[in-house]
C-alpha cells in the first residue's frame, strides 16, 4: 500500500492511509483491514491526540461508515486520531453487519474486565494498553441501537466533559452504573469517554450522525471551551436492565405467539426514550406472572414487580417510565438484554 503501513500482527496497525488506499466502499476498507486494526492518522497538532473506537459489535456499523468517509476525505484533522475498528470479521459474514459477533465468540464489548481471558479477552485487555499508552484527551466509543432510536450519550462518570462528548452526537445523556464489562466502564478513570449511540442500525441518518460528530471531534481545536454547546444535555440516571428469564423464549408480533414465553409488541422499539404510562401495553406472557422478564439494578436488587405487572395475559408497565435500547431482534433480546428502563421520578 502506497503512502501507507499496514503492519501484520494480530491487531493491525494503519498510518496516514491515503484515499486511495482505503477502497471505494466500506466493504473494500473492510477487506483491506482484514480484522482488528488500529488507524492512526496525523493531526495539524501532533502534541495532542483523541481515540475513536467503533465496530465494537459487527451489526452496528454507523461508526465504520464515518471513518471510511473521513478517510475518503483526505482532511486531515486538527489533532492526532486513534481509531480502533473491531469487529471486522463478524461486520463481513453474510449478508454485511448483521452479525454482532461470530458464532461461539463472545461479546468483545463485554470483555474489558478481569480476567481477559480468551481471544475477545485478549483482544480487549490489547485496547485497553494501548490506549493508556497513547494517553488521548477524550474517547468517543460509536455505537448503535439493534431498533429504532434516537442518538444518545452513555456514560459510567457524569461531569462537563462527558457532555461536552455527548453534545456531538445529541442532548440525552444516560448515567449509568450497571457494569458489564463495556469499554467505557474500563477508561473512565483514564480520560473523558462516552459511549455513542448514534441511533438504529442500518439507518441514514445514523449514519449522518456520526460522520457529523466525527467531524466535529476531529476538527475542534478545542473540546472544552464551549460551554454553551452542552448546556442543553439532560441526564438521565440509573438505568435498570431488563432481560430474559433464563430457559424463555421470546417473539415480536401483534399479538401473543402461541407456545412462545413473552410475546413483544412488533413496534416496541417505537419506545425508545418514550414515557410509558402505568398500565400501558409492552406485550403478552404465556404466564400470570411478570417473572418471564427479570429486571435488576445495579446493586443487582429485582425491581421486577415494582417495575411490571401481568393484566389479562398482557405484560404493562407498574409505573411511568422511560423505555431506552429496546431491540426487536430475538436473537439479541436473548443473549444480551430486552431493554432498559428508567422510572421517570429518576430522571433529572
Amino acid at each position: 500500500m502506497d503512502g501507507a503501513r499496514l503492519s501484520e500482527t494480530i491487531v493491525r496497525e494503519w498510518t496516514d492511509p491515503t484515499t486511495q488506499d482505503v477502497g471505494s466502499t466500506v466493504e473494500e476498507f473492510l477487506t483491506r483491514l482484514g480484522g482488528p486494526t488500529w488507524v492512526f492518522l496525523t493531526g495539524e497538532d501532533p502534541s495532542r491526540t483523541r481515540a475513536v473506537t467503533t465496530l465494537l459489535h459487527g451489526n452496528e456499523p454507523s461508526g465504520v461508515r464515518a471513518i471510511f468517509q473521513w478517510l475518503r476525505s483526505g482532511i486531515r484533522p486538527r489533532v492526532n486520531l486513534a481509531c480502533f475498528i473491531g469487529a471486522v470479521d463478524a461486520a463481513m459474514a453474510p449478508p454485511g453487519f448483521a452479525c454482532r459477533q461470530l458464532p461461539d465468540s463472545r461479546d468483545l464489548n463485554r470483555c474489558f474486565r478481569m480476567p481477559f481471558e480468551g481471544c475477545e479477552g485478549r483482544l480487549a485487555a490489547g485496547v485497553l494498553d494501548r490506549l493508556r499508552v497513547i494517553g488521548p484527551e477524550a474517547l468517543v466509543d460509536f455505537h448503535n441501537t439493534s431498533g429504532r432510536s434516537p442518538a444518545y450519550g452513555v456514560t459510567t462518570c457524569l461531569g462537563d466533559p462527558q457532555k461536552a462528548l455527548t453534545a456531538l452526537v445529541s442532548d440525552h445523556l444516560i448515567v449509568t452504573d450497571l457494569r458489564l464489562g463495556t469499554l467505557m466502564e474500563a477508561t473512565e478513570d483514564d480520560f473523558p469517554t462516552i459511549t455513542a449511540e448514534c441511533g438504529g442500525a442500518g439507518e441514514a441518518r445514523s449514519d449522518q450522525t456520526a460522520m457529523t460528530a466525527l467531524k466535529s471531534y476531529a476538527t475542534a481545536e478545542s473540546l472544552w471551551d464551549e460551554p454553551q454547546r452542552y448546556a442543553h444535555v439532560t441526564t438521565f440516571h440509573h438505568p435498570i436492565r431488563v432481560s430474559l428469564e433464563a430457559g424463555k423464549q421470546v417473539a415480536y408480533g401483534p399479538a401473543a405467539v402461541s407456545g412462545v414465553d413473552l410475546t413483544l409488541r412488533a413496534d416496541a422499539d417505537h419506545f425508545n426514550f418514550g414515557i410509558l404510562n402505568q398500565g400501558e401495553v409492552l406485550g403478552w406472557v404465556r404466564d400470570s406472572s411478570p417473572g418471564v422478564v427479570v429486571a435488576r439494578d445495579a446493586k443487582g436488587r429485582d425491581r421486577t414487580l415494582e417495575l411490571f405487572a401481568v393484566d389479562a395475559g398482557r405484560l404493562v408497565v407498574a409505573q411511568a417510565s422511560r423505555i431506552m435500547m429496546m431491540t426487536t431482534n430475538p436473537q439479541i433480546a436473548m443473549s444480551d438484554c430486552l431493554f432498559y428502563c428508567l422510572p421517570v421520578s429518576s430522571s433529572d
